[in-house]
């Protein structure tokens, strides 16, 4: 039977794989894995809380209703902060002090797609022993509490919304000793565009109350248009706007805000590599950089590394997933880590990816450089590189294949070290990515097609 928690919670169709039955099992499975019975300070003697925070999607309506029945009916009183970005509710499960924090997102895919991820105490996302431990109780009975144990539900968006805020801004613009608030970011014009999903209030007052002129484009959510061509995955109205405009750049979130890409003067994208890459070189020029190390993922770009490493700065590798990153990060000690696709771990702030507070801090350092952000960008070149997603193919066997496995070998041994290839199944999706990186476009597009040719052929279902 395959697992149910993937490389980021549960995910699934909405109704269909996601069910509001699910979700109350998930609740109810949650609190006997991530609960304990210490005293709480303030709390009566033996009340638990947890807290669940939702993105903009129409079926977190009754995903959230049912994860709060299952929690509560398990004797957990829930703090249910509505619409708020999948970073905000790591950031309040950890200053809250609450057992457990839950989001219900499918972050970057359309609207008919929901999940179900959990964060332990003090914000960090659970390791996979957790996951299979709240698999393994699913669903079965045990003595739920009756009476005055079972626990209560209280609802508090904006209280949740306006202390996610405020811990955002103070990370570049922590408060004057006269209670003032610093605007770091002003004069800077910039275009933000949300997604329709989770930062739509969060991101622009955030970056406005920073000082910053703030645009802003696809912050009108409806429960239906969540990433409905907006957003990080889709990011051409972004880059004519800051064009049309004449801002000095652009910014694009997610669904749950927990990644950002950026848009330069020229409506150039600015993807995660090169704002790992800026970051980084920030943190160590301030002796911030734990080890002069940033961690990075497989699928980030060899260019990254190779200018890094001029730059004095070490890299490390993991498997694809923010979660891999951050736990690499903890097992080293080092402070900031991140993928290609805009999740960004700064572990001075934050627990998780966090894309309004990487926007913040991108914005932060080209005024505090005084250079656009095209030229930082440009001090972190990309090889040319090609993605195929490959559907319809039996993901799993994709590492196990010989026919596949003699075509990557193939493949490698032609672009020796100019360039590398790379088959990762998908952790969300039913489909293989075919990666290839080569010293031009069109070697990296002819090995990514001739390899995508085999996996749909040798993996087909």
């Amino acid at each position: 039977m395959p697992r149910l928690f993937g490389t980021d919670g549960v995910r699934g169709l909405a109704n269909r794989d996601l069910t509001a039955r699910l979700a109350l099992d998930l609740g109810d499975a949650a609190v006997r894995v991530l609960g304990n019975s210490a005293v709480r300070e303030g709390l009566p003697e033996g009340r638990r809380r947890a807290l669940i925070g939702r993105d903009t999607r129409v079926s977190g309506d009754f995903l959230a209703s049912a994860l709060c029945a299952g929690m509560s009916a398990g004797g957990f009183d829930v703090i249910d902060a509505g619409i708020i970005p999948t970073p905000g509710v790591a950031f309040l499960t950890s200053v809250l002090n609450v057992e457990m924090g839950a989001v219900i997102s499918a972050s970057h895919n359309l609207m008919p797609d929901n999940g179900i991820k959990f964060f332990a105490r003090g914000g960090f996302k659970l390791p996979d022993s957790k996951e299979d431990d709240i698999e393994a109780v699913l669903g079965q009975d045990w003595d739920r509490p009756t009476g005055a144990g079972v626990g209560r539900v209280s609802h508090e968006t904006v209280t949740a919304t306006n202390l996610y805020i405020d811990h955002l801004v103070s990370t570049i613009a922590p408060l004057n000793p006269d209670k003032t608030q610093p605007k770091p970011l002003r004069g800077l014009k910039i275009v933000a565009d949300c997604a329709n999903g989770a930062t739509s209030v969060v991101a622009p007052e955030a970056l406005r109350r920073a000082g910053a002129e703030v645009l802003v484009i696809n912050a009108s959510p409806d429960g239906y248009n969540i990433n409905k061509n907006a957003g990080s995955t889709h990011p051409e109205q972004l880059q004519a706007m800051v064009k049309a405009t004449d801002a000095v750049m652009g910014v694009a979130f997610d669904g749950d805000a927990d990644r950002c890409l950026a848009v330069d003067e020229d409506g150039n994208m600015v993807n995660g590599d090169q704002i790992m890459g800026i970051l980084a070189r920030a943190k160590k020029e301030a002796g911030k950089l734990a080890d002069n190390t940033l961690v990075v993922t497989v699928m980030s770009n060899l260019g990254l590394k190779l200018a890094l490493k001029d730059m004095g700065i070490k890299t490390v590798q993991t498997a694809v997933g923010d979660r891999y990153v951050l736990e690499e990060m903890l097992r080293g000690g080092y402070t900031l880590g991140g993928e290609q696709s805009g999740h960004v771990i700064n572990r001075e702030f934050a627990t998780t990816g966090d894309g309004t507070l990487t926007a913040l801090t991108l914005c932060n350092e080209v005024v505090k450089s005084g250079k656009s952000l095209k030229q930082l960008a440009a001090d972190f070149p990309q090889l040319p590189q090609q993605l195929v997603n490959v559907p319809n193919v039996d993901k799993m066997a994709a590492t196990t294949n010989a026919a596949v496995q003699a075509a990557v070998d193939k493949e490698s041994k032609l672009l020796g070290d100019t360039g590398r290839v790379l088959l990762r199944p998908s952790g969300t999706e039913p489909l293989v990515r075919v990666m290839a990186e080569a010293a031009t476009q069109q070697q990296a597009d002819e090995v990514c097609d001739r390899l995508a040719k085999v996996v749909a052929d040798e993996l087909a279902l």
